[in-house]
């Protein structure tokens, strides 16, 4: 998206975030308020950044790889989420939970990140 897109990027954050609420509500009564950023979400933009490169098997326009990337899919995965769950876990004095959040969310998120590029590596061959 660039400055010429405007409505386009206020869209994409609105669609984003409510999805990403429905997700994040959904899950989190699935399993007991406890929904950590990490998994599924850091691959599938991994393999989508990967299979829609320039080079890659998925064929996408600059705008369209844009609101799929920064819009759709980096709404799942906002550090404020991440934050706030963060600190709901200190302050109801979980610190084992809080720090174990801290270093799972970062460490699992760079590894699904990784394996979503690989994967796509994989199918652009």
């Amino acid at each position: 998206m660039t400055t010429r897109d405007p409505d386009l990027c206020v869209i994409t954050c609105a669609v984003s975030g409510v999805l990403a609420s429905v997700v994040a509500i959904f899950l989190m009564a699935r399993t007991g308020n406890v929904y950590p950023q990490v998994g599924l979400q850091p691959a599938v933009i991994g393999f989508v950044a990967t299979l829609s490169d320039p080079g890659g098997r998925l064929l996408m326009s600059v705008t369209a790889r844009q609101f799929v990337m920064l819009g759709v899919l980096g709404g799942y995965t906002t550090f404020s989420s991440f934050s706030l769950q963060t600190l709901n876990l200190a302050r109801d004095g979980e610190w084992l939970y809080a720090s174990a959040n801290v270093v799972l969310s970062v460490i699992l998120c760079l590894l699904a990140v990784w394996f979503g590029h690989v994967v796509a590596r994989l199918i652009n061959r």
